[in-house]
């Protein structure tokens, strides 16, 4: 049997100690905290810091009016009330996605329409559409995640004639490109979260970005209630204004972490992830890299994940997905199948180690190699 990993043995963890910790730290995140402290700047709802935020995001990327708000879950809400989205409206998005945006149609009215993803992925699947268009589809949701792209504009080539608005969801893949075109682009309305663990945080925060100012001011005079009811304060914006800067080099390095991991996985018989023909003319933005055990395979996901925590690599179940949700609450089109395979066998691992220098991934790899090993030597012989 190949040796058992250290901390099973009862020792260290071979890999590292816990998690590359996130935010890193950052000389020009602190200076720019400090000069909005000494201007007085943090004290006020909007000021010069939100100004220079509205003007960096629609900058990088590429959208003409924006705004802010309190986290990538009200912007979403936010972004579907801004293209008109009303209670007994029917909103589709993918079965296997982030479940604030299910909750984000239902806190509208609304109601989820559900397709299904790719085959072996965790994108919405742009040929299962059609079939879940009705008379009363107002909008989709289309999410890009774990450094996958939708394919939004074959969804808009669909949507649109029929005047159903898209919705482009990139919390979690913020200066993302696909097919050399910015993520966010081929929407009526992007996106944004500033989450703690996202690649741009504020410790909490989001946005909405679009080239329709009709559509943002929906959504502000929704969010208006005396004063902003979802705001984003000025010290979040000192906070985020260094990161933007940031973005496209750090994704860079991302992305060619993730790729060299991925190969490493997709070598492994019963473990596959993103597959490096996708990021020939494209920059994924990988929060999360995942990673999908064959649903065929004698490997336990909660026994394989059990062991590579264990070395301490931050890598956990993904998301559980809407498909075994009620039909009071939604609507399925067809079996869901591939969503279904997706939450049971996906697993992500977290972005900070993506960042770490070639020596650590090395390290990475090793030991989700060795784990794999003992976990299927481990089922063989059970």
């Amino acid at each position: 049997m190949n040796q058992l990993p250290l901390a099973i043995q009862g020792g260290a963890p071979t890999f590292l100690a816990g998690p590359p910790k996130w935010p890193v730290a950052d000389d020009a995140i602190g200076k720019s905290i400090d000069q909005a402290l000494v201007s007085g700047e943090w004290g006020i709802y909007e000021g010069e810091l939100t100004a220079r935020l509205h003007q960096q995001l629609q900058s990088e990327f590429q959208l003409d009016h924006s705004l802010l708000c309190s986290s990538g879950t009200i912007s979403v809400e936010l972004a579907l009330r801004g293209v008109g989205v009303k209670a007994g409206d029917e909103v589709v998005l993918s079965a296997y996605d982030f479940p604030g945006n299910f909750r984000s149609i239902e806190a509208i009215g609304a109601v989820p329409v559900l397709v299904d993803v790719v085959a072996n992925g965790w994108v919405m699947d742009h040929e299962k559409v059609v079939a879940a268009i009705s008379k009363e589809t107002s909008a989709i949701l289309v999410s890009h995640l774990h450094g996958q792209a939708a394919e939004v504009d074959a969804i808009a080539e669909i949507c649109r004639p029929r005047g159903i608005k898209i919705v482009e969801d990139v919390c979690q893949s913020p200066g993302g490109r696909h097919q050399g075109k910015m993520l966010g682009l081929r929407g009526d309305v992007a996106t944004f979260s500033f989450g703690g663990s996202k690649l741009l945080t504020a410790g909490r925060g989001g946005a909405i970005l679009s080239n329709d100012e009709a559509m943002i001011q929906r959504a502000k005079i929704f969010a208006h209630r005396g004063n902003d009811a979802f705001p984003l304060s000025q010290i979040q914006a000192a906070l985020l204004l260094p990161q933007l800067k940031k973005l496209q080099v750090r994704n860079q390095r991302r992305q060619q972490s993730a790729l060299k991991i991925a190969d490493a996985v997709n070598r492994l018989s019963a473990l596959s992830s993103v597959t490096r023909s996708a990021y020939e003319d494209s920059t994924g933005s990988f929060y999360k890299l995942p990673v999908l055990l064959d649903a065929n395979s004698s490997i336990d996901r909660a026994t394989f994940l059990d062991v590579i925590q264990a070395e301490g690599v931050a890598l956990d179940i993904g998301f559980r997905g809407f498909a075994k949700r009620s039909k009071r609450r939604c609507r399925r089109v067809g079996s869901l199948s591939n969503a279904i395979s997706a939450a049971e066998n996906t697993m992500l691992l977290h972005h900070p180690i993506l960042l770490t220098d070639d020596d650590q991934i090395e390290r990475l790899i090793d030991a989700i190699e060795r784990c794999y090993r003992y976990c299927l030597n481990t089922c063989l012989e059970t």
